[in-house]
């Protein structure tokens, strides 16, 4: 017999399948999404993020509600995931082509990190499985978003458990490891000096600038083709494989004189994370530091940013808070009060944000 299902149906036993609770919502969310990311990155990795990204576009096409948002959606998902720990990005991938270098996606095997609270953050995936845990483990797990938790109780061994299951335990310290301290001017003159190393040049095809004069409150208009622009900028350029290359470059009038590929060849950190922690020293030696929003809320105290925010920086908001629904905002967390004021310092010292006028005051 061929019986006939709705895409509502399809949908909730996709959530009981992946271990999410089965709502009749017919839609497909965050938590769905980041559980289709890693089921299909068990089957799919090494891969690059495209072919991630096309595997489950092509399984949800059909069953999600606004299907023009969507490939957005599953691309910020990656990211999320990316930033979570359960998927490894890795530079400079050699494939059979010695000659064609791309940015590969990788699947992490699972660990967990114990938060302050004494709840195990999850991350990881296992090839060929959608829950990792026995059942007396995993149907504690709580799914927020595109990350999973389990609430330790009362006098409980909850991370002699994880480990006895197999998974490998990562101190809090390691998993929020950052980049050594410096002032952004330092940061600056330290890039101008690994720039000037680099061999001159006349032109890079298609290459776009974040322009520093442009709004910080509105990072995608900040991307720019360069006009008559001077001066050191972070910048993108295509290449004939994988995703644009993150970069520095050095224009006069509009003509770039030198490029440097982004992160440095000592540095353990995505491009992107290295662009934007440049970006952000800039903003505040320009005296035009980037900005966030704070606002008191009946369950703590939720940060809206409006600029990308380095990996190691996101994960400090997410293992002390969690993800919240942005509002006109690029990235959203809540963090618990107790908390608030000590990642708010690292917000100043460490990334050099300011609050905006209209943050609540404490």
């Amino acid at each position: 017999m061929i019986e006939r299902v709705t895409a509502r149906e399809v949908l909730s036993e996709t959530r009981r399948v992946l271990g999410l609770a089965v709502e009749d919502t017919g839609s497909v969310d965050d938590a769905l999404l980041a559980g289709l990311l890693r089921r299909s990155a068990g089957v799919q990795c090494p891969c690059s993020r495209a072919t991630l990204r096309a595997s489950v576009l092509e399984c949800t096409r059909a069953l999600a509600g606004d299907v023009a948002d969507l490939p957005g959606r599953i691309d910020d998902a990656i990211e999320a995931l990316t930033v979570g720990g359960d998927l490894l990005e890795l530079d400079d991938v050699v494939t059979e082509d010695d000659e064609v270098r791309q940015t590969w996606v990788f699947a992490a095997p699972p660990g967990f990190v114990v938060r302050p609270t004494g709840t195990a953050y999850l991350f990881g995936v296992v090839r060929d499985q959608d829950v990792f845990l026995p059942s007396s483990l995993s149907k504690r797990v709580t799914h927020d978003g595109f990350a999973r938790f389990i609430e330790a109780r009362p006098g409980e061994g909850l991370a002699d458990e994880l480990r006895e299951q197999g998974l490998q335990e990562i101190s809090e310290g390691a998993w929020l490891k950052s980049p050594r301290a410096e002032s952004p001017g330092d940061m600056l003159r330290r890039a101008d000096r690994h720039l000037g190393q680099q061999a001159p040049i006349t032109a890079v095809d298609d290459l776009k600038i974040l322009d520093p004069a442009r709004p910080v409150r509105y990072y995608a208009g900040r991307w720019v083709v360069p006009g008559s622009h001077s001066g050191t900028f972070v910048a993108r350029r295509p290449q004939d494989f994988g995703a644009a290359r993150w970069c520095l470059v050095r224009l006069k009038a509009g003509v770039p004189t030198r490029v440097l590929d982004l992160p440095f060849e000592s540095s353990r950190w995505r491009g992107c994370d290295a662009a934007w922690h440049l970006q952000m020293a800039m903003d505040h030696c320009r005296q035009c530091p980037q900005r966030y929003r704070r606002r008191v809320g009946a369950h703590g105290i939720r940060f809206d940013f409006y600029s990308p925010l380095p990996q190691w920086s996101q994960r400090r908001l997410m293992v002390f808070g969690e993800v919240l629904p942005r509002d006109r905002s690029l990235l959203s967390y809540c963090l618990p009060a107790a908390e608030a004021r000590t990642e708010e310092k690292f917000l100043h010292e460490r990334l050099w944000l300011a609050p905006t006028e209209d943050s609540d005051r404490e």
